[in-house]
C-alpha cells in the first residue's frame, strides 16, 4: 500500500495564524470592555464560597476561560490516543484506514500539561477555594470543617505531583504506542501491531483511574462543597463525545482536500454512529446525575444546580448545553442516511463541539466566577486561540508520518469494511 503524506503548507499555516491574531483581538477587546465596565465587588460569602475574592478583577475571568480550554483541549487529546487504544484492545479492522488522525492528537499533551501546569501555578487561589491557607487555621474565622477534612487529598504539592503524573504517563503510553505505529510501517510484520495491543491494554487500564481522578482534581475541586459520586463519567462522556466529533470532522476534511482516499461511506458511518451513542451515553450521564440529586434534594448537592439555574447568565447556557449535546445529535443522526452524508456530519460535529466547550464552560465558571461570569469576545477569542494552537501541533504531527499506516495487518479489512 502506497504512502499518503500531508502536507502541512504555508497557505494553510497563514491562515491558522490570521484566525490566531483574531481569537488574540477578541480576547483584548474583552479585557478592555472588562476594565472600561469597571471592577464590581462579589457578595461576601457567596463569592468567598466560589473561591473568588471580595472584588472581582478581569484576569480572574480570563483564568476561568483558560481553565476551561485546558481541561477541554486536554480531553480531546486524551481521546484521540484512547480511540486508537481502544481499537488496538478490541482487534477493530474497520479503523485502521483512519487510525492516523486521532494518534496525531496526542500530540497536544505535552502541550496541554505545560500550559495547565503554568495556569494552575499563577492562577490556584483565583480558581480554587480549597488552595487559601485560612481554611485550614482553626483559630481563623473563615476556617472551613469541611475543606479540611480533605486536606490530605487536596494540598497543592500533592495536587502538583498528580498533574505532572497524569500527564507525564500520559504522554509517555502515547509516545510509546506512535512509535511502535511508525516503525509498523518501516519495518512491516505483525511483532509491531501486536506491542501495540499490550501497551493500549495498559494505557487503557491507566486512562481507567486517571480520567476520573484527573476529574476530581481539575473539575470537581472547583466547587469543593459540592458532592458527585458521577463526575468522573461525566467528565469522561463529554471528552469522549467531544473527541469523536474532532476525529470525525478532521477525517472528512482530510478527505474533502484529497487525502484518506481509502475512506468511504461505511467508515463515516460508524463514526457517525459513535458519535449519535455517545451524545445518548452523555445525556444519560448528565440525567442521572441531576435526577439523583433532584429527588434527594440535599443543599450540599442542590447548590451545584441551583447556582446554574438561578443566575441569569448561566440558566440559558444551561438549557442550550442539552439542546446543543442531546437533542440536535439526536434528531439529526436518527437516520442512516445522515450518517453517510458529509453536510450532516460536518453540521453535528461542529454543533458538539460547540456544544460541549459550553458544558465545560457550565462545569468550571460559577464555581470559580459565580454572579462576576459572563461569555462574550473573551470567551470566544481564547477559544479560538487554543483552537488554532491544538489545530497547528496535530497538523504538524499529522505531516510527520504517513496518513495511512501503510503496514498495519488489518488495513486490507479497513479498505472492504461494510455495514
Amino acid at each position: 500500500m502506497a504512502e499518503e503524506r500531508f502536507e502541512f503548507n504555508s497557505r494553510l499555516k497563514k491562515r491558522l495564524i490570521v484566525f490566531g491574531v483574531a481569537g488574540l483581538v477578541l480576547v483584548a477587546i474583552g479585557i478592555i470592555l472588562l476594565l472600561t465596565g469597571g471592577g464590581h465587588h462579589a457578595e461576601g460569602q457567596e463569592a468567598a464560597t466560589a473561591g473568588a475574592h471580595d472584588e472581582f478583577h478581569w484576569y480572574q475571568r480570563l483564568y476561568a476561560n483558560l481553565w476551561i480550554n485546558n481541561v477541554y483541549f486536554t480531553g480531546i487529546a486524551l481521546i484521540g490516543v484512547f480511540f486508537v487504544a481502544i481499537n488496538y484492545v478490541a482487534h477493530a479492522g474497520w479503523s485502521a484506514v483512519i487510525k492516523r488522525v486521532p494518534e496525531a492528537f496526542g500530540a497536544w499533551l505535552p502541550f496541554a500539561g505545560g500550559l495547565m501546569l503554568v495556569v494552575f501555578l499563577i492562577a490556584n487561589h483565583d480558581l480554587f477555594h480549597w488552595t487559601h491557607d485560612y481554611l485550614y487555621d482553626e483559630t481563623d474565622p473563615r476556617y472551613d470543617e469541611l475543606i479540611a477534612g480533605k486536606r490530605g487529598y487536596l494540598n497543592i504539592p500533592f495536587y502538583l505531583i498528580r498533574m505532572v503524573l497524569y500527564f507525564g504517563i500520559w504522554y509517555f503510553m502515547y509516545w510509546l504506542i506512535r512509535k511502535e505505529s511508525l516503525n509498523e510501517d518501516l519495518e512491516g510484520g505483525t511483532q509491531h501491531y501486536y506491542k501495540s495491543v499490550k501497551l493500549s491494554a495498559i494505557f487503557l487500564v491507566i486512562f481507567a483511574v486517571t480520567s476520573s481522578t484527573s476529574a476530581w482534581d481539575w473539575i470537581l475541586s472547583i466547587d469543593t462543597h459540592w458532592f458527585s459520586t458521577m463526575i468522573g463519567w461525566y467528565v469522561f462522556a463529554s471528552w469522549f463525545v467531544t473527541g469523536l466529533a474532532a476525529i470525525t470532522l478532521t477525517v472528512i476534511l482530510l478527505r474533502e482536500n484529497g487525502y484518506l482516499k481509502m475512506v468511504t461511506a461505511e467508515h463515516l458511518h460508524d463514526l457517525g454512529k459513535f458519535i449519535f451513542a455517545f451524545s445518548i451515553f452523555w445525556t444519560y450521564i448528565w440525567f442521572s446525575q441531576f435526577m439523583l440529586i433532584y429527588y434527594a434534594n440535599i443543599p450540599e448537592e442542590t447548590i451545584y444546580f441551583v447556582e446554574r439555574l438561578s443566575r441569569d447568565q448561566y440558566a440559558p447556557v444551561f438549557f442550550i448545553n442539552l439542546i446543543l449535546n442531546f437533542f440536535f445529535p439526536f434528531l439529526v443522526l436518527m437516520t442512516r442516511d445522515s450518517k453517510r452524508h458529509t453536510v450532516f456530519l460536518k453540521l453535528v460535529c461542529v454543533i458538539v463541539l460547540i456544544g460541549h466547550w459550553l458544558d465545560f464552560y457550565l462545569m468550571v465558571t460559577p464555581g470559580t466566577l459565580s454572579e462576576n461570569g459572563g461569555f462574550g469576545f473573551m470567551e470566544i477569542g481564547l477559544a479560538l486561540v487554543y483552537g488554532v494552537a491544538f489545530v497547528f501541533v496535530i497538523l504538524t504531527s499529522m505531516s510527520k508520518a504517513s496518513l495511512v499506516a501503510v503496514n498495519h495487518p488489518m488495513l486490507g479489512e479497513s479498505t472492504h469494511h461494510h455495514t
